[in-house]
């Protein structure tokens, strides 16, 4: 399997995000479900360049805590 760029993937997957004015996304971790050819599923993932595994493991711990509704942003306080 080659490496692929994803932006038009995602794009045609309809994935978008909550970002401000200003916001500078610096780095990126994205899962994929994919379905193979023989009907499997597998899930494979991809990173930026300068991501390193620590980071990756943070925001992967972060993302779950999100999901299962233990996050609030200072701002969604008020």
């Amino acid at each position: 399997m080659a490496d692929q760029k994803i932006g038009q993937l995602l794009d045609s997957l309809g994935v978008t995000l909550d970002l401000d004015e200003g916001d500078m996304p610096v780095d990126a971790h994205v899962l994929v479900k994919v379905v193979k050819a023989d009907g499997s599923v597998s899930l494979v993932k991809g990173a930026s360049e300068s991501l390193d595994w620590i980071t990756v493991l943070g925001m992967l711990t972060a993302a779950l805590h999100i999901e299962n509704g233990g996050y609030i942003n200072a701002r969604d306080e008020d």
